[in-house]
């Protein structure tokens, strides 16, 4: 992976929450490629319940200070980032007062979703690809990583698909079994057309379910990654119906070898060396 450079996109990563199957491969696939010579990028939301102070959170003044047009209202981009101990790996993490202040994830504490959280993943989505815009990085891998990452490729694909910065990117999206009950906002398709995305690339999100959202992630990728030992029966059909590149689950001692020969020759149709 000498040279490659991957950006991971995740709602979740370890050590600024807690330890799960999204968080952990977050953390762990960023620190493997780092390992054999490549060259990565983190971002996941700022969420209220990171403590900015035992992190060592700090705004980046040159990457903030933009709005992102959102359901035809203006919210403002604000862009942290900070180092992983011990790993010399940077995080990103996109944050707006409105749509991440809140001291908690995706749930109130009564386990109701946010009535935002469409607009926080179409925040999300387009702030990433803003910021990574600014650093002027062209990757060549986007790895997702959890529901509010999964608008991501769509908007790569037709949103900002004349953009020479992503144009030989290769996109893979990890599958996991951490979804939620119900749908988010019914408006949620209406809110994304406002970005004139055309009808047939969301129509998944007539009812966007977990696993709705997750088929248009899907639709917009080169290849497949299944992060949990056990998906939904729907996602695990979809997929199979797919005709991209799998990856099957892996138990993370065996990752770097998996993860490297994937990317290699799966997805960017290289030899190992």
């Amino acid at each position: 992976m000498k040279d490659k450079r991957i950006l991971y996109v995740s709602s979740e990563v370890v050590p600024y929450l807690p330890e799960n199957d999204i968080s952990s491969t977050a953390f762990e696939a960023p620190k493997l490629i780092n390992a054999s010579g490549g060259q990565t990028r983190i971002f996941m939301p700022r969420f209220g319940n990171i403590n900015e102070r035992r992190h060592q959170l700090h705004e980046v003044i040159r990457l903030s200070g933009m709005n992102l047009v959102i359901n035809d209202l203006d919210m403002p981009l604000i862009i942290k980032v900070a180092s992983i101990p011990k790993e010399r790996m940077q995080v990103y993490f996109i944050d707006n007062e409105d749509y991440f202040k809140r001291k908690a994830t995706f749930s109130d504490e009564d386990g109701e979703l946010f009535d935002d959280n469409d607009e926080r993943a179409i925040f999300f989505a387009k702030g990433v690809i803003e910021t990574v815009k600014k650093l002027n990085w062209s990757p060549d891998i986007i790895h997702v990583h959890g529901w509010m990452s999964s608008l991501l490729p769509m908007y790569l694909r037709h949103y900002y698909g004349n953009e020479p910065l992503f144009s030989d990117a290769k996109i893979v999206t990890s599958l996991y079994n951490q979804n939620f009950k119900g749908t988010l906002d019914e408006e949620m398709k209406k809110k994304v057309l406002f970005d004139g995305i055309e009808d047939d690339a969301v129509a998944h999100l007539d009812s966007p379910t977990h696993d709705n959202l997750l088929k248009v992630a899907i639709d917009n990728s080169d290849g497949l990654v299944i992060g949990s030992e056990n998906i939904s029966e729907e996602l695990r059909s979809y997929i199979e119906n797919s005709e991209l590149p799998i990856l099957p689950y892996v138990k993370r001692e065996e990752m770097a070898n998996a993860y490297q020969t994937y990317y290699l020759k799966d997805i960017l149709n290289e030899e190992e060396d």
